[in-house]
């Protein structure tokens, strides 16, 4: 069996990682040896399972035969990235399942900051100085891409138009240019609406951007960059150690909606 299958969702994923989450080059290298890992441990003992179907034992037998092989750092690291990969797999509706959550890395006196909590989502909005324009835009903001579990993607591309309050959705342009309808909670459409009516209405607004939600201060739509910096600066004010980019607030979303007992269904695109 050719592996292509392998090679074109890992390949999806570096993209992925790179362009949503916002890693950098040496933890999407790391990502990408590891998963080579496992295909090739799959090629040689002739197992010719895709990714969206190789199951937990498959995965327990790859990290048995690996930790004969690596130090528990490295273990630990292996097990992080299959953990990532297959959490995208969710997110991007290839599996219903997370086939490592009953797989547990080695002990080696470090957790890994993923996942925010719900006092450090707090932590973020309180540290947010709401007495200049940013600052309402700004909340409004994290309370979209946490809320709505968003990609950084559709954040910056969310238009006006989108916003469909009265039916309690958004209106949300994915990956492919594919459509999907979001949830939208009462507390983002408080945020959103206190944003966009106290504050982008008094903008003079590009012409281009006349439809685009959120702003920079000459009227035109943030960039990727721009979030990534915008949520740097909170997470240094709210002395939060974690390593935080808009993806966190994603993967958070859908971490809690499932530690919540929500269908996985309900939280792909």
């Amino acid at each position: 069996m050719k592996y292509n299958a392998w090679d074109s969702i890992i390949k999806s994923f570096k993209s992925y990682s790179r362009i949503e989450r916002g890693l950098s080059e040496n933890t999407i290298k790391a990502y990408t040896r590891d998963l080579n890992k496992l295909k090739n441990y799959l090629i040689d003992n002739e197992q010719t399972v895709k990714p969206e179907n190789i199951s937990s034992e498959q995965l327990k037998e790859f990290i048995y035969h690996i930790s004969k092989e690596v130090k528990p750092r490295s273990q630990a690291r292996i097990t992080s990235s299959l953990k990532a990969f297959f959490l995208y797999l969710i997110l991007e509706n290839y599996r219903k399942d997370q086939p490592m959550d009953l797989i547990e890395s080695p002990k080696i006196g470090r957790k890994l900051p993923d996942t925010l909590t719900l006092e450090e989502i707090d932590q973020l909005l309180a540290a947010i100085d709401r007495s200049n324009p940013e600052g309402e835009r700004n909340r409004a903001i994290i309370e979209t891409l946490y809320g709505c579990g968003l990609r950084v993607s559709e954040l910056i591309t969310l238009r006006l138009s989108d916003l469909l309050f009265e039916e309690g959705f958004i209106k949300v342009i994915g990956k492919g240019n594919k459509q999907r309808f979001v949830p939208v909670s009462e507390y983002t459409i408080k945020a959103i609406n206190l944003y966009r009516d106290e504050v982008r209405v008094h903008q003079k607004i590009d012409l281009k951007h006349q439809d685009t939600l959120f702003l920079n201060r000459r009227g035109k739509g943030l960039t990727r960059a721009m979030i990534f910096h915008i949520i740097k600066q909170l997470t240094q004010l709210a002395g939060i150690k974690k390593t935080i980019s808009p993806h966190t607030f994603r993967h958070s979303f859908a971490t809690h909606l499932l530690e919540n007992g929500a269908d996985l269904r309900s939280i792909q695109p």
